[in-house]
C-alpha cells in the first residue's frame, strides 16, 4: 500500500496526490469518466476520435507534444469502453508545464474543421490498417457485437463502421466536447518528486477556474440475461482457423466478478494453465491458447480463445476447449494450483507497483470506481478466494446458454 492525499476542487474536479521523493520525475495523469459506452449508435468510435483530437492544439499551446518535450517530458493516452485516460512523465521541477496544457486542452482544444478533418483522415487509416487489413483484425467487432444485444459494450472503441467516422459533424465533436471533458467528470492524479501543498496550488490556479457542465449521461441499456448460445462463422484469408468463446460474466465489483477472473488464470493464462497443458503441450489442435476477462464496469465477458493448428477447423477445436472446461467443472481445484495462482496475482501487482506511473494510474482508475482504496481491497479480497467459491462461479457462469462462439474460419 502507498501512501496518497484526496481532495476535490469547487468545480468538481477530484485530485489525488501520490509523493514518492525516490526520484526526480513526476507522473500527471488525467482520466476522464467517458469511452465508448457512451457514444450512441450511428455515431460510435467518438471517444477514441476525441483522443487524437486532444493532442493537437488548443488556445494557448500550438502544438501540444512540442511543448512537453521543451521540458523534458513524454505524453500517450488511451481510451477503453469505460474511460479515456491521459498520462505524461516529467521531470517534477517542470511539473507546472502539465497543469498548464493539460487544463488548456481541457477546457479550449482546437476544433477546427481542418483539425477534425486532419484526424478523421488518421483514425480511418488506423481502422483500415489494425482493424480491416490485419488476419483476425476484426474479431471484435463481430464478437461484441454477437455477445451484446442492447449494451453499448457492442461496439470496439475504434468505432463500430467506417461510415460512422466519416459521419461526424463539427456539432457531433462539439457536443461530445462540452458533456465530457470538464473538471466534474474527471480524475487527476499526480505523483512522484511533488508536494500536496504545491500541487493544491496548482490545481486551484489552472483548474479552478474552468467551469463544469452538468452531468448528463447517455441511458445505457441493460443487457438482457442470455438464454441461448449464440454463435457466427467468418470466412476470411488468415493463415489458420480461430476460436473465440465468450461467456457473460459480473461487473467489476459486483460478486463472482473475482471468482471469473481466477477461473479466467486457471485455465488459460501462461504456459502452465490448464489450457495451455491440454491443448498446446500435449495436443495436435490448437497451436495458442488462453483466457481473460474484459473487466469492465458493466458486465462483460470471459473469454478463451485459440489459434488452431494448420487444417485443424475451429468447430473440431471448440470441441476440445469444451472437454477441458468440463473437466475442470467436475475436478476439484488444487490447493496448490490455486496458490500459484494467487503467487502470480501478488508477484504482478509487486511488480505494477514499482513503476509511477502504473501507481498513478490505478489510483485513478479505482477511485473512478469509486475509491482508490479499492485499489487493495480488491487484491485483498481475491487473495481470499477459496477453491469452492471458484468452482460455485464456474459452474454458474461456464454454461452453453451463456455463450457466444465465434468460428474465424481460414480460406487458404
Amino acid at each position: 500500500m502507498f501512501p496518497y492525499k484526496r481532495f476535490f476542487l469547487n468545480n468538481g474536479l477530484e485530485v489525488i496526490v501520490h509523493q514518492d521523493h525516490s526520484s526526480k520525475i513526476a507522473v500527471f495523469n488525467l482520466l476522464y469518466k467517458v469511452g465508448s459506452r457512451f457514444e450512441k449508435l450511428g455515431k460510435t468510435g467518438l471517444a477514441h476520435f476525441f483522443e487524437h483530437l486532444m493532442f493537437g492544439s488548443s488556445a494557448n499551446v500550438p502544438v501540444f507534444d512540442r511543448e512537453l518535450e521543451r521540458v523534458g517530458g513524454s505524453c500517450n493516452a488511451f481510451t477503453s469502453p469505460d474511460i479515456t485516460n491521459y498520462y505524461m512523465t516529467l521531470p517534477a521541477a517542470n511539473i507546472e508545464t502539465a497543469f498548464w496544457l493539460e487544463s488548456d486542452r481541457m477546457l479550449q482544444v482546437s476544433l477546427s474543421e481542418k483539425t477534425i478533418e486532419t484526424q478523421r483522415k488518421v483514425v480511418m487509416e488506423e481502422y483500415k490498417q489494425r482493424y480491416l487489413n490485419q488476419p483476425y483484425g476484426d474479431v471484435w467487432h463481430h464478437l461484441r457485437d454477437l455477445a451484446f444485444e442492447k449494451h453499448t459494450y457492442r461496439w470496439p472503441t475504434i468505432g463500430q463502421t467506417l461510415h460512422d467516422i466519416e459521419g461526424y459533424t463539427r456539432e457531433d465533436v462539439l457536443d461530445f466536447y462540452q458533456t465530457h471533458y470538464h473538471p466534474g467528470n474527471a480524475i487527476l492524479v499526480v505523483a512522484g518528486d511533488v508536494t500536496l501543498s504545491q500541487i493544491e496550488k496548482l490545481a486551484q490556479k489552472w483548474f479552478g477556474p474552468i467551469p463544469s457542465n452538468p452531468l448528463t449521461r447517455n441511458g445505457i441499456l441493460e443487457e438482457p440475461v442470455q438464454t441461448f448460445k449464440k454463435s457466427k462463422s467468418l470466412q476470411a484469408k488468415v493463415p489458420t482457423d480461430a476460436l473465440y468463446k465468450a461467456y457473460k460474466m459480473p461487473a467489476k465489483g459486483q460478486p463472482g466478478y473475482l471468482e471469473a477472473d481466477l477461473i479466467s488464470d486457471i485455465l488459460g493464462s501462461g504456459k502452465s494453465s490448464l489450457l495451455e497443458q491440454r491443448l498446446v503441450k500435449n495436443g495436435k489442435i490448437f497451436a495458442s491458447v488462453g483466457g481473460y476477462i474484459t473487466g469492465s464496469v458493466d458486465p462483460g465477458l470471459l473469454v478463451f480463445s485459440g489459434k488452431m493448428e494448420s487444417g485443424v477447423s475451429s468447430t473440431t477445436a471448440e470441441n476440445a476447449l469444451d472437454e477441458v472446461i468440463e473437466e475442470f467443472l467436475q475436478n476439484e481445484i488444487s490447493e496448490r494450483e490455486l496458490q500459484k495462482i494467487k503467487n502470480q496475482g501478488e508477484a504482478m501487482k509487486t511488480y505494477e507497483s514499482i513503476q509511477l506511473l502504473n501507481r498513478a494510474m490505478n489510483l485513478a482508475y479505482f477511485a473512478h470506481l469509486g475509491n482508490p482504496e479499492l485499489y487493495w481491497s480488491e487484491f485483498s479480497e481475491k487473495s481470499k478466494i477459496e477453491a469452492p467459491q471458484i468452482k460455485n462461479w464456474a459452474t454458474r457462469l461456464l454454461k452453453e446458454d451463456q455463450a457466444s462462439v465465434l468460428y474465424y474460419q481460414s480460406t487458404n
